[in-house]
């Protein structure tokens, strides 16, 4: 498996839910965020900020984007970095888009991840002006 590039992204996040069929609306502009609509459930990742009025909200995370892309056929991509990661205890929020993956962590996990991405051979960028805990209000 290739040792990978992960960049921390500067924002935090939230993880929220919302019911089934909710029709979210996200600003997206100059960040990453995630809408997902399931039976159960529709799911937005945005910045806290953005969050859909009515939903329930878990903030405080952390987002860490592959900088490499792999074709489909390519196995153990997302592995390789979950599995390090899963070994440190510390929980995640993983997705995926047609070019690249995104590992979500608590920011009170992020410094434990990354020195457990670092010993798996990942280098991360953007870690060195990182806000390791998450930013009040």
């Amino acid at each position: 498996m290739p040792n990978l590039t992960l960049s921390l992204l500067e924002d935090d996040y939230a993880v929220c839910r919302l019911p089934p069929g909710a029709v979210a609306k996200v600003d997206t502009s100059p960040a990453f965020a995630l809408v997902v609509r399931a039976p159960e459930e529709t799911t937005v990742v945005c910045r806290p900020h953005d969050a859909p009025e009515g939903a329930e909200i878990d903030p405080g995370w952390r987002c860490l984007r592959i900088e490499q892309t792999f074709d489909f056929s390519v196995p153990g991509i997302l592995a390789s970095v979950l599995s390090p990661l899963a070994a440190a205890g510390i929980g995640i929020f993983a997705t995926s888009t047609f070019s690249t993956d995104y590992v979500l962590v608590k920011a009170n996990n992020l410094a434990p991840a990354i020195a457990a991405l670092a010993k798996a051979g990942h280098h991360v960028i953007g870690q060195s002006k990182a806000r390791l805990e998450p930013r009040d209000g």
